[in-house]
Order: structure tokens, then C-alpha cells, then sequence
């Protein structure tokens, strides 16, 4: 454990600028080559990147732990198997993707056809986040991969032991003209920024986001943005409250609620918050132990990447309670291991920062309504989450919510699992 404690604490050093630029430079050579590839040729590299994730299998799953403490079962349900799924349907569609859509011609074109063709981008750098260190760095590449593009590789520097093994799975797997993997901080970010990537696929916060897609402008790149937001459970008086509250709770503690689209709020019926709040704590003490000492000893419970995620979490925390809202569970926090209880808050004002900030960590605040206009009006004052949760079993609720708000994908009795559908 000693030596997994010092790789965790290991900084990953800076790629040397001149480094980046000459990896960029030779796929900048080849994307013409890479770009010509069949369908064939694809599908061999996508197989030749499963078995290399199949061959290090172990070592990202000891890795993930040294980062994040992550346990076994959720590396193989949250990392592993959705890079697997992806490898799978690129696989099968990819042939289909590639051919071209012929379209009608109009009557003033008669004698010639028209057709539209689907082209690679060229050089796309992904820049992945610490939460998922290996899903939202692979899943990105496949897509990649399949269209036909050259691929640089910026693991998060929060999760060096991840990035460790990310960079020896790729190298194994690919030629770095074709797929490489630059390791580093934020000069190492800012040097790749810097050159004229044909597309950058970003995920992480609003704030980041926003650097990334000014940098993009300046070379007219285009962009994919993966970003956060507060999402709401709507959890409707109809509800079947004990599932609501099972499933609620499995996707805010999932990677201790370091997840882009983790339930951030419950916003409950007022006639059931009581009853939603008794049924969090039972699945809380199922899923993780009865008592507080059983739920620090549990090996299913992740921590908080690092101190700076731990004080944000734990001061929004002490903010919402300083301002008049009561621990229904948890609280409890211990800095030297990074670790935040589960924790269930009630009675949280509007003026709470926990309110104003996607939370990242293991606490819930529950809110109430008494209509439904003022649930839909509380959670478009938030502005657009990248997921929205609604429970119910009244169609016409369901409907009247989704017909009146926006978010990035919904799904409707459940959470998260919504992501994990390559077909979406």
C-alpha cells in the first residue's frame, strides 16, 4: 500500500512543448493516410484497443483505486463495460456510417445525382476528466477512431496512476503519429491548445469549457463540450418513492458523487418528502452500512480525488448548515483520507452556495414543492442541466415536465443509466 500511496501522490511531470508540437506535427502528416482508411482497417484498430484494455484490466482497476479509492465492481460497471460497448457498436455500424447518403436532386439538376459524403475531421485532441479517468478518455477515442482521425490524448492530472496506465495501454496499441497520449497539468493543456487541432472533444466544468472553446475559435476548430450543471431528481407525488429514493441515491453516491451526471438535488413532492427522506437513509444503510463506522469501512464507498475537492465539498456543506438546514444523514467528513459521509440535507435555502454550485460529492440536499409549476419554474431558474431525473408514474406529469424544461439527456424513472446506451 506504501508504494500505491506514493504513486498516488506522484505528479505527473509537463510535457515539453516542443514534445507536443512534434506529435502534433507527425499526425498532422498522416491524418491523409489515417483518413483513407476502409472500414475494415478501423474495425482492426478498434480490436486491437480492446485487447489491449483487455491486458491491462488489473492495472487500471488498482489504479483507479490508488486515485480515487474507486472499488473494483464499479471500474468494470462505470469504466470498463460502457469502452467495451462503445468498441462493440462502432464495430458493427461502422461500414454503414461510412457510405454515402444519396439525397434527392431537384427538377433544375436533371442529369446529375447528389450525394453527402461524411469525412474525418482530421486531428482531434480529447481532454478528459478525473472522474471517469478512463471511460471519458476511451469512449471519445473510439468515436474517433471509427471516423477515420489521427488522436491526441490528455488524461487528467488528478489521477496520475490512471494516466500511468492509459499512456502504456496506448502506446502498446498504436503508432503516436496515428494515437498518442501527452501527459500534464495545466501548461501542458494550454501548449496543446495552442495548435491548430481540426476538433477538441472537452469534458470538465463550465469555467474550462469556456477556455477551451475560446482557444478553439481562434483556428475555426469545431468542439464537443461535456459539461456539468445542477441536475435535478423531480421526484412527483406519484412516485414510487421507495424506488425513487433506491435509485437517487445509488446515482449521487456512485464515485461519491463525482459524476457529470449525478442526481445534484431532489426536489420532492411536499406531501412525500418525509417519506422520500426515511427511504434514502434504508438505502443509504443498505448500500454502504447501518452505522457510520460500517460506511467509512466500506470498500464500495469512493473518496474525493484530492484536498482541494474535499474542502469545496465540505464547505458547501458547513455553508448550508451555517445558513439553517439539518443533517438527516451523514456529515461526517475526515480530511485525511479525503472522505465525505453520504449526507442527506433538508430545509436548504435557495441562498445556500450548495445551491448555486454543481455539488461534485456524496450530499443531497432535498428541496419540496406543492405544485408542479413551481417545480418546473424552480428548476429552469438553474438553467440547463446536463441531466434531468423525473419521477412519477402520471404520464401527463411526465410529459408536462419534459415539454417545459430542457437538459442534456432525461431519463424517466431512473438515473444515469441513460449514459451508458451507445444508441443514445
Amino acid at each position: 500500500m506504501n508504494l500505491v500511496a506514493e504513486e498516488r501522490r506522484a505528479a505527473v511531470a509537463e510535457t515539453d512543448p516542443v514534445r507536443v508540437r512534434a506529435l502534433f506535427d507527425a499526425q498532422r502528416e498522416r491524418r491523409w493516410e489515417v483518413a483513407a482508411s476502409t472500414a475494415r482497417e478501423r474495425r482492426a484498430k478498434l480490436k486491437r484497443l480492446r485487447r489491449a484494455i483487455e491486458a491491462h484490466e488489473r492495472d487500471l482497476s488498482d489504479a483507479m483505486w490508488a486515485d480515487l479509492h474507486k472499488p473494483a465492481t464499479e471500474v468494470e460497471l462505470t469504466e470498463l463495460q460502457p469502452a467495451y460497448a462503445e468498441i462493440t457498436h462502432a464495430s458493427r455500424h461502422l461500414a454503414r456510417w461510412m457510405r454515402p447518403l444519396h439525397v434527392d436532386t431537384p427538377v433544375t439538376h436533371i442529369g446529375s445525382r447528389s450525394e453527402i459524403r461524411y469525412e474525418p475531421k482530421g486531428v482531434v485532441l480529447v481532454i478528459a476528466p478525473w472522474n471517469y479517468p478512463f471511460n471519458l478518455l476511451v469512449s471519445p477515442l473510439v468515436a474517433a477512431i471509427a471516423a477515420g482521425n489521427c488522436v491526441v490524448l490528455k488524461p487528467s492530472e488528478k489521477t496520475p496512476a490512471t494516466s500511468a496506465v492509459i499512456a502504456r495501454l496506448v502506446a502498446e496499441a498504436f503508432d503516436e503519429s496515428e494515437v498518442a497520449v501527452v501527459e500534464g497539468g495545466v501548461e501542458t493543456s494550454k501548449a496543446l491548445l495552442d495548435l491548430p487541432f481540426d476538433h477538441i472533444f472537452f469534458t470538465g466544468s463550465t469555467a474550462v469549457g469556456r477556455i477551451v472553446m475560446e482557444a478553439a475559435a481562434r483556428h475555426l476548430a469545431s468542439v464537443t463540450l461535456e459539461l456539468g450543471g445542477k441536475s435535478p431528481a423531480l421526484v412527483d407525488r406519484d412516485a414510487n418513492i421507495a424506488e425513487a429514493a433506491r435509485r437517487i441515491a445509488w446515482g449521487k453516491l456512485l464515485n461519491a458523487g463525482q459524476t457529470c451526471v449525478a442526481p445534484d438535488y431532489a426536489l420532492v413532492a411536499s406531501s412525500r418528502a418525509a417519506e422520500f427522506v426515511a427511504e434514502t437513509r434504508a438505502a443509504v444503510e443498505r448500500f454502504y452500512g447501518a452505522s457510520e463506522q460500517e460506511r467509512r469501512a466500506s470498500p464500495d464507498l469512493c473518496r474525493m480525488v484530492d484536498r482541494a475537492a474535499f474542502d469545496r465539498v465540505a464547505g458547501l456543506l458547513d455553508d448550508a448548515v451555517a445558513r439553517g438546514a439539518t443533517v438527516e444523514i451523514g456529515g461526517e467528513r475526515d480530511a485525511s483520507e479525503k472522505y465525505i459521509a453520504p449526507t442527506v440535507l433538508t430545509g436548504v435555502g435557495l441562498d445556500a452556495d450548495i445551491m448555486h454550485e454543481e455539488i461534485f460529492g456524496p450530499v443531497l440536499p432535498v428541496l419540496t414543492y406543492d405544485s408542479l409549476d413551481e417545480a418546473i419554474a424552480l428548476v429552469n431558474s438553474f438553467g440547463k442541466p446536463l441531466a434531468l431525473y423525473i419521477f412519477s408514474r402520471n404520464n401527463r406529469a411526465i410529459d408536462e415536465v419534459l415539454k417545459r424544461t430542457t437538459a442534456g439527456g432525461t431519463a424517466i424513472n431512473n438515473v444515469v443509466v441513460h449514459l451508458a446506451n451507445p444508441h443514445l
